[in-house]
C-alpha cells in the first residue's frame, strides 16, 4: 500500500524542517516548497492527499495558492497555517475553500490529528448517487454538490456541502456542538474554538440569500437543528 502524500508549503525553514520530519516519522511522504510560487510548480505534478498551506509568504501568498488550487478543480484537503488569530482571516481561507485552519505558533500533536482527521475524511467518502434531499424549499443536490433554493443555485465549499448534508440528513434534529464537530472534522477542537460558528454563518448567508427564511437554526447551549421558522 502506496504512503499518503503530503505537501508543506511554508517559508519559515524551521517549521518545513519540523513537518517534514515528524511527518514522515508518521507514516506519510511529504514533498516541501519554501513559497506559493514554488509550491504551485509542484502542485502542476504531485497529486498529494493533503496540501498544508502558509498564509503569509512571498511571490505568492497562501491565500491565492489556495483561490488557484480550488479554481483548477482540486478536492484536495487544504489545512491552512495562519500566524493571526483574526476572523477575517479565517473566514478568507475558508471561504477560497481550506478545509481547515490552524493558528501559529502550534502544538505538533495538534496538527497531526488535523492532518489524520483531514485523511480520514478524504478516504472516507462515499460514491454519492445522481439524487436529491430536500427540506421545505431547499434541496441538496448530491450529484453536484450543490444547494439549490428558489430555483437558485448555491455552490458550496467542501465543508459546507458536508455540513449542510448533515443537517438535510437530520432534519428537525437537534445536532450538539460536539458531534457536528466529530462527524464534519473527525476529532474534537478546544472549547475556544468558532470554526463552526464560522462556518454557520456562512451557509446561513449563501442559503438565506435574497430574503430566504432562516432554516438552521441555534438552539443555545446545545448546537443547531434544520428547521423552519414556524417550527
Amino acid at each position: 500500500m502506496s504512503r499518503q502524500h503530503i505537501v508543506v508549503v511554508d517559508d519559515d525553514d524551521k517549521i518545513i524542517s519540523l513537518l517534514r520530519r515528524s511527518l514522515a516519522f508518521e507514516g506519510y511522504e511529504v514533498t516541501t516548497a519554501s513559497n506559493g510560487a514554488e509550491g504551485l510548480k509542484t502542485l502542476l505534478t504531485a497529486d498529494p492527499d493533503l496540501l498544508i498551506l502558509d498564509v503569509m509568504m512571498p511571490q505568492i501568498d497562501g491565500w491565492e495558492v489556495c483561490r488557484r488550487v480550488r479554481e483548477g478543480g482540486s478536492t484536495v484537503p487544504i489545512l491552512m497555517l495562519t500566524a493571526k488569530d483574526d476572523i477575517n482571516d479565517r473566514v478568507r481561507g475558508l471561504d477560497l475553500g481550506a478545509d481547515d485552519y490552524l493558528v501559529k505558533p502550534f502544538a505538533l500533536e495538534e496538527l497531526l490529528a488535523r492532518v489524520r482527521a483531514l485523511l480520514r475524511r478524504k478516504s472516507d467518502k462515499l460514491e454519492e448517487q445522481g439524487n436529491q434531499l430536500v427540506y421545505e424549499d431547499l434541496a441538496l443536490d448530491m450529484d453536484a454538490r450543490e444547494a439549490i433554493r428558489a430555483s437558485r443555485r448555491i455552490e458550496l465549499t467542501s465543508k459546507e456541502y458536508d455540513l449542510l448534508l448533515l443537517f438535510m440528513q437530520n432534519p428537525r434534529r437537534v445536532l450538539t456542538r460536539d458531534s457536528i464537530m466529530e462527524k464534519i472534522w473527525g476529532y474534537d477542537f478546544s472549547g475556544e474554538s468558532n470554526v463552526l460558528e464560522v462556518y454557520i454563518a456562512m451557509l446561513r448567508q449563501k442559503v438565506e440569500e435574497g430574503g430566504g427564511s432562516r432554516l438552521i437554526q441555534t438552539v443555545r447551549g446545545t448546537g443547531y437543528v434544520l428547521r423552519g421558522e414556524a417550527g
